[in-house]
């Protein structure tokens, strides 16, 4: 098979950054990683990259669209376009998150992604709803959202062939415990979010299961001195891995800072959030049943002016926690590793020999350059 080698980078490994470095890649995995000169490639392509910094593929848990598609209404084509826009950011592996709708149109979604994830288009289905708090639903159409419901989860299950890998729930709700329990023994990952639960609620969410925090304080009451609701709960569990929406607008950028270094980036998973609006013009948008209005970098909704995702990309979150400080070795952590290690899948998520050869290339304005996806160069500019 042939070889890729790229040369004179930094390239940021699982076990530090290496100057002037260079590796190899053959048979969609990492073969080698060395510093100074490359050994000569007879049988392959090989690219001088001096001064660029080579980083894991981005691993973004929660992204509803983006180029102008999107994953929520369940079309294939539409699917394949959202992805392959940001896989164009440097996302190599994404979960096509849907939001809250009536059980048919989810079903229907679920059959229609299913062979997207067989064909590695996505790495599965992420259901933010139905099951949520009308307090907190956020840019979730409130006509759709349900109690918890074991069967019509089941039959979800069933219809995306087995690729839910991760279901959002408010612990409050009647039944939640029940579900999480089910779809944690279902080799799901649950998710506590746009959840109106007190401090005790959530501790009984993780008790359950629960292992994500989706889109940290956001969809979720905020830290008060007499009630320490779900953010302080989620903070403080070391079970939990927290998604942070760095777009600087969600969240503020010192807080965002001062969450990563208070639970350390194996506990932080950097996500999009983003819907078919990134990468496109000011303008009116859907998401759902819903009519959003995208200005100056914010979604929000038409009626009543709730954030509605975002036109974030993860190559910009990236690049938005470098500029702010966080070390770029804890940053590619809440990007990639801390990700991948949430959805089980230990062959990504990091640079190291054997490991499965995502990679993003930045040049030295942290912008991307070559996206490789198991192997094949997928971006180049």
């Amino acid at each position: 098979m042939a070889v890729t080698a790229l040369r004179g980078a930094h390239i940021v490994t699982r076990d530090g950054i290496v100057d002037d470095g260079w590796l190899t890649v053959q048979n969609g995995t990492i073969t080698a990683i060395g510093v100074g000169a490359a050994p000569a490639i007879s049988n392959g392509t090989q690219r001088e990259i001096q001064g660029a910094w080579v980083l894991p593929g981005f691993v973004d848990l929660h992204v509803h669209g983006g180029g102008g598609a999107s994953f929520t209404t369940g079309r294939a084509e539409d699917a394949g376009r959202a992805a392959a826009f940001h896989l164009r950011h440097g996302t190599t592996t994404m979960l096509a998150s849907l939001v809250t709708a009536p059980h048919g149109e989810l079903l229907a979604a679920c059959r229609s992604l299913a062979p997207l994830v067989a064909d590695q288009t996505i790495a599965g289905i992420h259901l933010e709803g139905p099951y949520l708090s009308l307090a907190h639903c956020g840019a979730q159409d409130p006509r759709f959202l349900r109690h918890p419901n074991l069967g019509e989860f089941d039959a979800l299950l069933e219809a995306s062939n087995g690729t839910v890998r991760q279901i959002t729930v408010a612990p409050e709700l009647p039944q939640a415990l029940e579900l999480i329990r089910y779809a944690v023994a279902s080799g799901v990952v649950a998710a506590i979010g746009h959840t109106n639960a007190t401090h005790a609620e959530t501790i009984a969410g993780i008790d359950a299961g629960a292992t994500l925090a989706t889109h940290l304080c956001n969809a979720m009451p905020a830290l008060h001195h007499r009630d320490a609701g779900p953010v302080l709960a989620l903070l403080d569990d070391e079970r939990v891995t927290m998604e942070l929406i760095n777009d600087e607008v969600h969240i503020h950028h010192a807080l965002i800072h001062r969450l990563m270094k208070a639970a350390g980036p194996a506990r932080v998973a950097l996500v999009t959030d983003a819907m078919a609006a990134a990468g496109q013009p000011d303008g009116t948008y859907r998401l759902g049943h819903c009519e959003v209005i995208v200005r100056d970098g914010a979604v929000r909704l038409v009626e009543g002016g709730n954030l509605a995702g975002s036109v974030l990309t993860m190559d910009i979150a990236v690049v938005n926690a470098v500029r702010r400080g966080t070390p770029i070795m804890a940053v590619v952590c809440a990007a990639a590793t801390t990700p991948a290690r949430v959805l089980g899948r230990a062959d990504r998520g990091a640079i190291g020999i054997s490991m499965r050869a995502d990679i993003v290339v930045l040049d030295e304005m942290l912008a991307v350059t070559h996206v490789l996806k198991a192997g094949e160069v997928v971006v180049s500019t």
